[in-house]
């Protein structure tokens, strides 16, 4: 069994004041284009068919210059408990509940892009304390991925799904938990997989909301809905995923405008939680501009839009086709996702699938749409990885 060790510290979020002046400063004195070309009244989802609209911009641009408060959430993170370790040279940053029950079982959570560690902060302390006595408990591990949010930018390449997984397992022991769950999506889903497939000694099990298939699969004997989601899932990658290729090819041309202009990251961002939520129009009918302005803030403050906008680079397309995951698995599939993957196909990856859904609602940001579903489904989903260990 691991031992926690001396190499992690207390960590405090405090951003300078001047920063959150020149913040809202920046915001004043934003220069906006004309609106969209293919304006159509609310509600209704073709009026992002360029992008975000220019009403929905300035609402949210003014709430964040007058109405939003960054203390608030930074005193929240610092309640939870906020860390820092250096690993292979590079600091990491991670949130850290230890829960008071006895039969916890250590839980690391991975966020992707554009999300952060404000993903799971309505979520860690139910899963650590929750109410009901009979639900699994856990001591919960929220690390902020290489380049984001308070964790350092890597100065050279080579921080990728693999290298980020080894690292998760090294932060894991030095906190004492030589065996552990993990959990993730987007991103966090990719670096979930690469934990399941090459650490089976320290993962007990995995649950992901995005389950990767092996290339090459076809789709002779899907049910429909399954060719259903191959065909979403196509068309996303076809027509909608120009970010992707933006920040997998020049991330470091859009990131001077990341880091530069709060309105760029605001509509950079805020259009990828419009799009891949399941709303009919705004991504706030499930999510609360202040959790979704938390996330964007995050980034400003830490100056990482370039940085975080790297991981493209270091993984696009990077995970081995020939993983496989023998650990047990549990996969969710929300219907508004925007990879979703057969159960077919990912049971050529994942060999033991204990428990598989496929709710009705919920998109990407299922911890943020749905977080009731989201807490249940996760607890219920490592309880059966937990019981296919016995």
């Amino acid at each position: 069994m691991s031992r926690p060790t001396s190499d992690v510290h207390a960590f405090e979020a405090h951003a300078p004041d001047a920063d959150l002046d020149d913040l809202r400063a920046r915001l004043a004195a934003a220069r906006l284009p004309e609106a969209e070309t293919v304006y159509r009244a609310p509600p209704g989802p073709r009026r992002w068919d360029q992008g975000v609209p220019l009403a929905d911009l300035i609402e949210v641009l003014n709430y964040w210059r007058t109405g939003y408060d960054w203390r608030s959430f930074e005193a929240r993170l610092n309640r939870i408990g906020q860390f820092r370790t250096t690993i292979d040279d590079l600091g990491i940053h991670f949130l850290h509940r230890r829960s008071a029950r006895a039969d916890a079982t250590p839980l690391i959570l991975t966020h992707g892009w554009p999300g952060s560690i404000a993903e799971f902060i309505d979520v860690v302390d139910e899963l650590a304390a929750p109410e009901d006595a009979g639900a699994p408990a856990f001591h919960v591990v929220v690390p902020s991925l290489p380049g984001f949010g308070y964790s350092d930018k890597p100065a050279a390449t080579g921080w990728g799904i693999e290298k980020i997984a080894a690292a998760w397992v090294e932060l894991m022991g030095r906190l004492g938990y030589g065996r552990f769950l993990a959990h993730g999506g987007d991103w966090g889903g990719v670096i979930t997989t690469v934990l399941g497939g090459r650490f089976p000694a320290h993962v007990l099990g995995i649950h992901t909301s995005t389950a990767q298939a092996p290339p090459g699969l076809t789709t002779e004997g899907l049910t429909a809905t399954g060719r259903r989601w191959t065909e979403e899932t196509r068309d996303f990658w076809r027509h909608r995923a120009a970010y992707a290729k933006q920040q997998a090819t020049r991330p470091q041309t859009i990131g001077y405008s990341l880091v530069d202009s709060p309105v760029g990251l605001l509509a950079w961002i805020l259009d990828k939680f419009a799009e891949w939520s399941d709303t009919e129009d705004s991504p706030f009918e499930t999510m609360s501009r202040d959790r979704i302005l938390d996330d964007v803030t995050l980034y400003w403050l830490t100056r990482t839009g370039a940085s975080a906008a790297r991981i493209y680079y270091e993984s696009h397309l990077s995970l081995d086709p020939d993983l496989r995951v023998d650990v047990p698995s549990a996969i969710t599939v929300y219907p508004r996702d925007i990879e979703k993957c057969p159960r077919a196909w990912a049971q050529e990856r994942y060999r033991q699938i204990v428990r598989w859904r496929s709710p009705e609602t919920g998109g990407h940001f299922p911890s943020l749409e749905v977080p009731g579903y989201f807490v249940k489904d996760l607890r219920d989903s490592l309880a059966a990885v937990l019981a296919a260990n016995q």
